[in-house]
């Protein structure tokens, strides 16, 4: 039997009844057995009632985890682990039934973390540049031809790879972001092998007060902050210097592609929100405060 946990944590979202009502509908495969762990990351336990009459095939257990700090609640869910590998799902989407069934398939192959794909879904009045670009679905990045990092919001993780057993996500990234990147990055570096099963999918509505340039600018701002933290754990002194100086170079050549493409809105914007990345980075590499959306009114809508 392999047993697999689904983590949810979760942060005063009503769409946590979405996100449990899809889980009940998983194909499980032959041999398999599911639990869900929800992590509550609210001060009071507003989720508890929602996951009390939550109707599902397997067994649910509920932790309440305060609060406001994602590293709190991810690390929760890894402290009650008690399978053979550990999912990952947020709580604002839905996961289609071959699901589960499509991570796994890929994880047994021989990877130490497989990623799935999260297709966005926009309401109608969004704007029309930012449905053409698809500007918040979630794929991996291959780098040399290989995936270094991943994310939390759709990955299956073997619990007992040496890469990951004992490992947790830093608290002091748990209110800014980033914590699955520095987390995924120290797997691989640490002889982690991460896959992608690209069928495995998930959907994420875009809610109102992320369909907004400004929302997309500040996660790019802090992605990039978050990478160049982790560059400047591996860089000093003048490496640390001309890191900075490629990421600067490379924020000016977006700006610079920008004010070229002033004229088309999807384009435009991807340079300026790469531009932005690049300026984070900078930022990172040289201790500038985060951003830290998390555990504010702004956590609701991460």
């Amino acid at each position: 039997m392999t047993r697999i946990d689904i983590a949810v944590c979760t942060f005063r979202r009503e769409a946590l009844s979405e996100t449990l009502a899809s889980l009940a509908r998983l194909t499980v495969p032959q041999g398999v057995q599911l639990r869900v762990i929800v992590a509550d990351n609210d001060v009071e336990p507003s989720a508890r009632e929602r996951v009390a009459v939550a109707r599902l095939p397997m067994d649910i257990a509920y932790v309440h985890c305060p609060a406001g700090n994602i590293s709190i609640a991810r690390n929760a869910c890894l402290d009650h682990a008690d399978a053979d590998f550990i999912a990952f799902v947020d709580d604002d989407e839905t996961v289609e039934p071959q699901w589960l069934e499509r991570l796994l398939a890929e994880a047994e192959k021989g990877a130490e973390v497989v990623l799935g794909p999260v297709r966005a879904v926009y309401a109608a009045d969004a704007p029309a540049w930012m449905r053409r670009g698809d500007f918040h679905s979630t794929l991996p990045v291959w780098v040399g031809g290989e995936i270094r990092t991943g994310y939390t919001c759709n990955v299956l993780m073997r619990l007992a790879a040496p890469a990951i057993a004992g490992r947790r996500f830093d608290l002091a990234l748990g209110r800014s972001g980033g914590e699955d990147t520095a987390f995924f990055d120290a797997v691989h570096a640490g002889g982690g092998r991460i896959a992608f099963a690209a069928e495995a999918w998930v959907q994420e509505p875009v809610p109102a007060n992320r369909a907004r340039f400004a929302w997309l600018a500040q996660r790019r701002l802090r992605m990039g902050q978050t990478h160049g933290r982790l560059l400047a754990e591996r860089h000093e002194g003048f490496a640390r210097l001309t890191a900075a100086a490629l990421a600067t170079a490379k924020c000016a050549a977006c700006f610079a592609g920008a004010a070229a493409l002033v004229f088309l809105p999807v384009r435009r914007n991807r340079f300026v929100l790469r531009g932005l990345l690049h300026a984070g980075a900078v930022g990172g590499l040289f201790g500038a405060r985060a951003i830290e959306p998390y555990g504010t009114v702004e956590a609701t809508a991460r």
